[in-house]
């Protein structure tokens, strides 16, 4: 399953629309005011399916992540990479590896088993991210995971 994450351009907080292989929006993410990022993930219907909340009080850069109501996992930034970044995301068993750049990622599972791979696009207005998901069912947990690392990056960025 391909999805197309692209920022909004002009909105004062982090706004993206996320589109299917069919050119239709699957998503819409929506940042809300709040101490660290707080985004909140919706259906084309408008109804809340999925929220990051970045933790601050944390060693590493770290992020809940729940899907409705329920908790699914943390991800965490690992704090000693030569080069690129890793991040795992606990309650799912998933690490993902990113190349130096920290433009480029792959997700796998506790087996080794690819879940994902996520590149950004140059060469747009705005950031945007295409994601590869092996299994349709981890789209969201995968949305979650590039909507956590482009929060991270844009916090480190205003630092």
């Amino acid at each position: 399953m391909k999805l197309l994450l692209k920022q909004k351009l002009f909105s004062l907080l982090d706004s993206f629309d996320v589109y299917g292989e069919d050119g239709k929006v699957a998503y819409k993410v929506k940042s809300e005011l709040a101490l660290g990022h707080k985004l909140k993930i919706l259906n084309p219907q408008g109804e809340a399916v999925g929220e990051v909340k970045q933790k601050l009080i944390a060693v590493t850069p770290t992020f809940e992540l729940h899907e409705k109501e329920k908790k699914i996992g943390t991800l965490k930034k690992k704090l000693f990479k030569l080069f690129g970044s890793a991040y795992s995301i606990d309650g799912l068993g998933w690490t993902a590896k990113g190349n130096f750049t920290e433009w480029n990622y792959k997700i796998e599972d506790s087996n080794g088993n690819l879940v994902a791979t996520i590149g950004k696009q140059l060469l747009n207005l705005t950031d945007t991210y295409a994601l590869d998901v092996v299994n349709p069912q981890h789209a969201l947990y995968v949305l979650m995971f590039v909507i956590a690392i482009d929060a991270e990056k844009c916090s480190r960025d205003n630092d």
